[in-house]
This record gives C-alpha cells, sequence and structure tokens, in this order.
C-alpha cells in the first residue's frame, strides 16, 4: 500500500514537473511565431520605406549644395552671403521651435523635438534660395527635391514626421530665404567710341 501511495505521488510530482516545462514550450513556440510574423513582413516594403528615407537625408543636403555652387560659378559674392544668412537664420529658427515646442514624433517615439521637420527646412531653404535668386529654371527641380526630402520624412521606415512638421518645415525655409534674398541682376557695361564728321562720340551703355 505504501508503494502504490508512493508511486502515484510520484507519477503527481513527474506530472506537475512536466507542467513548467510544457509552459515553456508553448512560449518559445510563441516567440519564434512572433518573430517569424515580423520577419514574414513584405521585405520588398521595408527595402522601399529604407531606401526612401535614405535619399530623403541625403537628398536634404543637394539644393543647398547647387546653391553654393551657383554663387562660386557666377562669382554672385552678394549671393554667396544672402545665401550664408538664409541658411543660418533657417537652422536657428528650426532649431528655437524644435526645442520650444518638443512636439512628439509620430507612432510613440519618445525622442521628441519633431516640429518642425529640419530636413525639411534645410532642402527648402536651399531650393527656396535658388528660385528667388537665379529664377524658377533652377527652382523647379530643386523644389522637386525638396518635396521628395519632405515625402521621406513621413513615408520613410522610421516615420519621423507627419504632414504638419513636414508643412512647418517648408514655410520656415522659405521664409528664412525671402528674409535675406533678393533676385539676381548681372551688371553689363559697354563703353563705344564711334567716329563722326565733326570728331568722335562717345557711347556708355549700363544695363542691369
Amino acid at each position: 500500500m505504501k508503494l502504490m501511495i508512493n508511486t502515484l505521488r510520484f507519477r503527481e510530482l513527474h506530472s506537475i514537473t512536466h507542467i513548467p516545462k510544457f509552459l515553456f514550450f508553448w512560449a518559445v513556440m510563441a516567440f519564434t511565431a512572433n518573430m517569424k510574423a515580423q520577419e514574414d513582413e513584405p521585405s520588398w516594403e521595408i527595402k522601399r520605406e529604407t531606401t526612401i528615407e535614405q535619399i530623403g537625408d541625403y537628398g536634404q543636403y543637394a539644393p543647398t549644395v547647387v546653391a553654393l555652387a551657383t554663387t562660386l560659378i557666377k562669382k554672385d559674392k552678394e549671393g554667396f552671403w544672402q545665401l550664408a544668412k538664409s541658411a543660418g537664420a533657417n537652422l536657428t529658427a528650426t532649431y528655437i521651435l524644435k526645442y520650444a515646442i518638443d512636439k512628439p514624433r509620430p507612432e510613440g517615439r519618445i525622442d521628441g523635438h519633431a516640429f518642425p521637420s529640419g530636413h525639411t527646412s534645410f532642402a527648402f531653404q536651399g531650393a527656396s534660395f535658388l528660385q528667388r535668386r537665379y529664377g524658377w529654371k533652377y527652382g523647379i527641380p530643386a523644389y522637386a527635391v525638396a518635396s521628395f526630402v519632405g515625402f521621406s520624412r513621413i513615408e520613410g521606415v522610421n516615420d519621423r514626421h507627419d504632414g504638419w512638421d513636414v508643412l512647418a518645415g517648408a514655410l520656415v525655409g522659405i521664409g528664412s530665404t525671402y528674409l535675406f534674398t533678393t533676385p539676381y541682376t548681372r551688371e553689363h557695361f559697354d563703353l563705344s567710341l564711334k567716329k563722326m564728321d565733326q570728331g568722335y562720340v562717345v557711347g556708355i551703355q549700363f544695363s542691369f
């Protein structure tokens, strides 16, 4: 009788010790399934969003680099200093607003400082300078690049901004340019000398 009781107790203990193992097994299986589900998300979608964000990260600099190169090629000293003042004002205004407002980023990200979008303001400042200083021939492609940068801040894999952040960034960038930038005009000076019957006529032509 004692042997039977001990055998029963052993079986009970044996079955009890299998319960945690059973739960552990299913916990591992559930975790594995969850990881598998994440891995099974369309890889092309992740790659697409990652590519968009990376292009935006580099593309934000393109309008300003082109603007700087244009001022140097044209030997436009006034434009160079206008670009420098516009860029400085834009960066100052952007970061003052970021830290003063400290708007949360989308999807619960905790780093804050979302408003306005710095990438967007920098891109639009460079693009608006090209348009304001040198005309729409330069401005249209520059604005196209800047618009893609703004799109990348919403659609990128990390979802760094919402539409209001991007809109504010564009306005800050454009506003900073229009504070300091004037349209470019090339001065032309032409001196001519023409012989007449009674002497010489000096002609001066100045256009701007």
